[in-house]
């Protein structure tokens, strides 16, 4: 697959791992660090599989369609944790997890056919 098929897969992987890596940092800075370390943790996870899928996918690697189905499901787990807390910061991360999680299905998609992903489906 060409590269352009991906961009807007990219752009969406390379905000969510901004956004991750913002609310960690913000998360870093609220009173109570404690209650936000899995919330850090994942953002941590978050952002560094949504680089490594951007890289995949710019470099048009033959793995791509298997590291973003990886990170929508990690950033389906950032997304949940990130929106149990109420900060702007963490609220800002859920919605870029959740949008970057449709791209990456639908990058992840591609590879197996899937119907409305690019690729007709098996009849």
């Amino acid at each position: 697959m060409e590269q352009s098929h991906y961009s807007t897969c990219i752009e969406a992987c390379k905000h969510c791992a901004d956004a991750c890596d913002m609310c960690a940092a913000a998360c870093l800075r609220e009173d109570d660090v404690k209650m936000m370390a899995r919330c850090i943790s994942l953002d941590m996870d978050c952002a560094q599989l949504c680089r490594l899928a951007a890289s995949v996918m710019a470099r048009g690697g033959e793995a791509a369609q298997a590291v973003c189905s990886a990170c929508a499901e990690v950033c389906d787990m950032c997304a949940e944790e990130c929106a149990n807390h109420p900060m702007q910061h963490c609220q800002e991360c859920a919605a870029a997890c959740r949008e970057c999680a449709v791209e990456c299905r639908r990058m992840g998609g591609m590879a197996l056919g899937a119907p409305g992903y690019g690729v007709p489906a098996p009849h």
